[in-house]
């Protein structure tokens, strides 16, 4: 691939991952361009582009998800490439074939990357196909019948999973042939409403389960690197809460494993830009099996940068104006550990109720080596109408137990007044002994923390 000159950016996105952007291009002495919808016109990424189109009111429907709209502004605006972000479209192909139609460049994976790889079924036959272990399961579910036959068959408790799914959206847990319909029509439902695509499909349930997943990086001159692993197994209703990396779960030699075996998928798909390929790794069977590959830049993207040195988004910009990547695999080396907390507007007290409304005071401590990425400041107001989460605080230092005891300093000396947010929640997980000692898995939360999480702290 011949190099692309790539002079403005314009920022398909909002919130915390707009502003990161907007830095990575100001780094490169890139300009950029920040797309925002009515709710937004005073956020922290408008403020800091170089320029900034309304994309239309409030609804992401009427903004941040006009395919249209979204490639207008950026050819009018003098635009060459467009960064998606996460969420939103950062992983329809629909928009990075438009995008690449239009004379824009993506960064991000193709279009037919995108395909392969965001429809669940033809992830796990991809994977298959390489030889990257699966989760047993039925494939495309027509029905409750075929559901309970298939149940019946590999044995319950299984899991509802949505093809076209992420972050948790159609999925449930069936744990008998009685709970079959009401799961089946919930999650395909569910799917419909926020993928357009209510298929669904059938995996045996891992009850001892963590969530790791490898982040890649692939150029367009052949270069297919890893850059390890995150350990997410910290969540609450399939939603990410605590990111780490190194895995404290994982050995050198499944470590090992886990790594060719993501690559070896990504070739085989002729990836390029960021990805992460996702496994279920089974505690009880020390055993890892493939989930799915997110086609973007993750949420989580900063605790690997964190633990490697390499900026992951920086990395997206240079693939995409067809530059090589800056590093080689031996040159990637795990330094000490990382931890990153996302901050949401939500009582956690409340069902983690969202909590909109104007941040009176925001005042993180100052000096102590810890990262935060966010677009909120003293007077902004979080609008009801998008994801909840305000920051991530990431914490690195030379050992795991290092890290812990510096993001619960950074987190006892943040000062937030006007919204709730989980930082309450969060010191309740990092200050918990089966935290510490490394042994959560993906429903420690729900099954064992909340039960006991006892009266909200006093500010």
């Amino acid at each position: 691939m011949s190099e692309t000159e790539i002079r403005r950016v314009f920022v398909a996105n909002r919130g915390e991952i707009a502003v990161r952007i907007v830095r990575a291009c100001k780094a490169l002495g890139l300009q950029s361009v920040v797309g925002f919808s009515a709710a937004d016109r005073d956020s922290l990424a408008v403020r800091m582009a170089d320029r900034a189109v309304c994309l239309g009111p409030a609804p992401s429907s009427a903004s941040y998800l006009k395919v249209d709209t979204l490639v207008a502004a950026a050819l009018g605006t003098g635009c060459q490439a467009v960064h998606p972000g996460y969420g939103f479209l950062s992983e329809r192909s629909q928009f990075a074939r438009a995008c690449v139609d239009a004379g824009l460049a993506f960064i991000g994976p193709t279009a037919e990357a995108i395909d392969r790889m965001g429809d669940k079924i033809n992830a796990i036959a991809e994977a298959k196909r390489v030889g990257v272990p699966v989760v047993p399961g039925k494939e495309r579910l027509e029905s409750v019948a075929e559901l309970v036959e298939a149940a019946g068959e590999m044995g319950y408790p299984c899991l509802l999973k949505a093809t076209a799914g992420g972050g948790g959206r159609g999925m449930r847990v069936v744990r008998s042939a009685s709970e079959a319909a009401s799961a089946f029509s919930s999650a395909q439902a569910e799917a419909l409403a926020a993928f357009g695509n209510g298929t669904l499909y059938l995996e045996k349930y891992i009850e001892e389960a963590r969530h790791i997943e490898i982040q890649v990086l692939a150029d367009h001159h052949g270069n297919v690197c890893h850059l390890y692993e995150r350990d997410c197994s910290v969540q609450r209703r399939h939603q990410k809460l605590i990111e780490e990396s190194p895995s404290p779960a994982l050995d050198a030699k499944t470590r090992a494993e886990m790594t060719q075996a993501a690559l070896a998928l990504a070739r085989s798909v002729g990836y390029r830009n960021a990805g992460t390929v996702e496994f279920v790794y089974d505690v009880r069977a020390k055993r890892f099996y493939f989930l799915e590959m997110n086609t973007r830049v993750q949420v989580e993207h900063p605790v690997t940068e964190a633990v490697t040195g390499i900026d992951i988004v920086r990395e997206q910009i240079l693939i995409a104006m067809g530059r090589p990547l800056s590093f080689t695999q031996g040159d990637v080396r795990l330094q000490g550990h990382a931890i990153e907390c996302r901050i949401n507007a939500e009582d956690a007290w409340k069902d983690f109720r969202p909590s909109p409304g104007t941040v009176t005071r925001w005042q993180p401590p100052a000096d102590d080596g810890v990262r935060l990425d966010t677009h909120v400041f003293e007077g902004y107001r979080v609008p009801p109408y998008y994801d909840s989460m305000v920051a991530k605080a990431i914490a690195h230092a030379p050992d795991r137990e290092a890290a812990i005891e510096k993001m619960t300093g950074f987190l006892r000396g943040f000062r937030v007044a006007g919204i709730a947010t989980t930082i309450p929640f969060q010191l309740k997980v990092i200050g918990h002994p089966r935290f510490a000692d490394g042994t959560v898995t993906t429903t420690w939360v729900e099954k064992q923390l909340m039960p006991e999480l006892g009266p909200q702290p006093t500010p």
